[in-house]
């Protein structure tokens, strides 16, 4: 068989699959001699910093552990069997965290269905649900890499004043959480003085690729998973990263890496309904965070089926992800995709991690550093200290208030469209409820049919973690919509001069800052009532004419 027929039809290796079109192949297969020409899978596997470069070396030989976290993880197998014994009576498990530290337990749970109550949100209706659900039966799971991070510090606020609010003691109080940071983190020093349990996790690890570590398998584990299993995955599909032509992870990642080369710089990810649940939105961290800077990167899509718009385009490739099935077998009558990946969820993390860390390097960048992230971050602190910047609206409509340059919601949202050009993107985010206020997902789709662009879809302020560096560091040809909305009732900080109201407010102010400083296309709607002002906005985008129809 032929080198290019074998990347043609399929690389199977350690249990997953990578198939990908022929179009997709013959770009591939020069891009992936190189990489094997220049021995990049065995310099991998060694934890080689050289790999993406000079500048990007000091911080690659800092944060390369994660090729082989998976065999330092069982380490931990114990110490978890041993916790969830003795928090047996703490059936109801919330995971305070953001991006890498949320992202990939939620997968996990989701997939392996366990629940798991994820709280990654400066709302103050959402993060009073959580605190109001079950709360004598609750263990708290507080993961931060740098233990700075200001939301999930203030849920741990939040929670452990409502313990003690409930009558408990600050000793029994701290029984009911467990903290996952690196060493020597301020969270570290904080937990202990709480009497909290303190797992600490591999510093050579960054967040987005922290899966198969303790972030991803602490919370996970004490909500019931058997993640000795993810361990297993990982490690049998790890004996493929040092081959040469069986190698699905640098096929992946050399895929990814041409279509970006030659165009198709933004990737769909749509679940294949194949037994992985939720995958899209961890690997769009993954890929965005690791690869939109210095104006490159690529764009990850998450879309909700097959058959949704915004699978396809002429600068998007189409990559469909599940347990079992292949190109062209994607259920819904889908379009066949340009790249499938079809295995367990322990091999599809560090499948994902090499091919993103592989594309990092066909792109010539490095897929370790996040430059752009603290730019909002450092805008929600001025404005918390200062107050909210004064804005005049453009528009009154119903339950929602327009800043643009437009005098009407659809006027707006045209101009909006238009302004992502023919190879731009629209980017949608937003500051409100993800699940009482789930609906308002619904626009992405609505938008992608009307502007026949690639159209995502982030929760605030949980993709600033995650494609808010795409946004900023990446090419900068995205269309920006903002929503926010009105709080029913407003959720004090503990310790802090501020509310979860204002600083969610804050988050998305520093936000637009960032954006406008870019001068790029930016829409802000406010709404006065989220129910009705989402289903106006649903109603508007609908009315927008198909682009396929003009």
């Amino acid at each position: 068989m032929s080198e290019q027929r074998n990347i043609e039809e399929a690389v199977f290796g350690g249990g997953l699959t990578v198939r990908v079109s022929r179009e997709v192949a013959e770009a591939a297969e020069p891009v992936l001699a190189r990489l094997l020409a220049d021995g990049v899978p065995a310099k991998l596997a060694a934890k080689d910093p050289t790999l993406w470069g000079p500048a990007a070396e000091a911080e690659a030989g800092i944060r390369l552990g994660w090729v082989d976290t998976f065999q330092r993880s069982r380490a931990l197998l114990p110490q978890l069997a041993e916790l969830r014994e003795e928090l047996g009576d703490l059936d109801h498990v919330v995971l305070a965290g953001m991006g890498g530290s949320s992202l990939a337990p939620e997968v996990i749970s989701l997939t392996l269905g366990k629940q798991l109550t994820v709280l990654d949100t400066t709302d103050p209706g959402q993060v009073a649900a959580a605190l109001g659900d079950r709360l004598d039966r609750t263990v708290v799971v507080v993961s931060s890499k740098s233990g700075g991070t200001v939301e999930t510090d203030s849920h741990r606020r939040a929670y452990l004043q409502a313990f003690l609010d409930a009558g408990m003691s600050p000793a029994e109080a701290g029984r009911h959480f467990v903290v996952v940071t690196d060493p020597g983190s301020p969270l570290e020093a904080t937990a202990r003085e709480m009497g909290a349990t303190v797992l600490l996790a591999d510093s050579d690890v960054g967040g987005r690729y922290s899966a198969l570590t303790a972030f991803g398998l602490v919370p996970t584990a004490l909500a019931g998973i058997d993640v000795a299993e993810l361990l297993d995955q990982a490690e049998e599909f790890a004996t493929t990263l040092t081959g040469d032509l069986d190698n699905p992870a640098f096929l992946l990642g050399a895929a990814m890496g041409a279509a970006a080369l030659a165009g198709r710089d933004k990737i769909a990810l749509v679940d294949d309904g194949s037994g992985i649940s939720g995958l899209g939105d961890w690997a769009e961290q993954l890929i965005a965070e690791s690869t939109g800077k210095d104006g490159k990167g690529i764009l990850p899509v998450v879309v909700e089926t097959p058959t949704s718009a915004g699978a396809t385009g002429s600068d998007v490739l189409t990559a469909t992800v599940g347990g079992s099935l292949g190109v062209g077998a994607v259920p819904g009558s889908g379009v066949a995709p340009h790249v499938s990946v079809n295995g367990p969820l322990g091999a599809q993390f560090l499948c994902w991690e090499v091919a993103t860390a592989v594309a990092g390097r066909v792109l010539g960048i490095d897929p370790f550093d996040q430059p752009n992230v603290t730019e909002s971050k450092q805008n929600t602190n001025k404005i918390l200290e200062a107050g909210l910047p004064a804005a005049a609206p453009s528009f009154t409509e119903g339950d929602i208030v327009g800043y643009g340059d437009a005098s009407s919601l659809e006027d707006a949202l045209r101009a909006l469209l238009g302004a992502a050009g023919e190879h731009g993107y629209v980017a949608v985010m937003a500051y409100l409820d993800r699940f009482a206020d789930a609906d308002a997902a619904k626009v992405r789709e609505l938008l992608a049919a009307a502007s026949g662009r690639p159209v995502t879809f982030g929760w605030g302020p949980r993709f600033l973690h995650s494609t808010g560096q795409y946004h900023k560091g990446g090419p900068q040809v995205g269309a920006f919509l903002q929503i926010t909305g009105e709080a029913a009732e407003d959720l004090a900080v503990p310790g802090r001069p501020y509310t979860f109201g204002r600083l969610q407010a804050a988050q998305a102010a520093g936000d637009r800052q960032a954006l406008a400083g870019r001068d790029r296309p930016l829409l802000h709607l406010h709404l006065t009532d989220r129910a009705k002002g989402i289903a106006q906005l649903l109603e508007a985008a609908a009315r927008l004419q198909p682009y396929k129809e003009r």
